[in-house]
């Protein structure tokens, strides 16, 4: 995807959040359908993946401004799974890239707190590396 940057803070972002997005993407994409379905007690990789998705979605409606999808692709398979992962990541990224510059650093109240867009990018990055650890701990039981 081809970004063109409305200003230095959003290349930061967005440059912070393709380093860690793509290592993200790219540890989905090397598992097997097989692999989906390992779980530690309840959560599957399957289901961390989807979530993953789902809070990029959520995220980038409450403190982005930008509205959710009214539905989401299926994500039944490995295949399907990449692609919702694919199109969550495009969506977080149109997303910051369509605030202005000050928005970037705008308190936003939302039902999970207060946070500038900044901040908020910052938690998913956050969220999505504790599921990329628990993927490698329930791959290696």
């Amino acid at each position: 995807m081809d970004i063109t940057y409305k200003s230095e803070a959003h290349r930061a972002i967005l440059t912070m959040w393709g380093a860690l997005r793509g290592r993200f993407t790219n540890m989905a994409k090397n598992l097997t359908e097989e692999q989906l379905d390992l779980k530690l007690y309840d959560t599957t990789i399957r289901s961390l993946l989807i979530h993953t998705a789902e809070a990029e979605y959520m995220f980038a409606e409450w403190y982005l401004s930008k509205e959710q999808p009214s539905t989401l692709p299926s994500s039944n398979t490995h295949e399907e799974i990449i692609k919702l992962l694919e199109l969550s990541n495009t969506h977080v990224i149109t997303a910051i890239n369509e605030l202005k510059e000050d928005e970037l650093y705008t308190m936003v109240e939302t039902k999970m707190g207060t946070s500038t867009p900044a901040e908020a990018v910052g938690r998913l990055m956050y969220h999505a590396g504790i599921h990329v650890g628990q993927i490698a701990f329930i791959k290696k039981q």
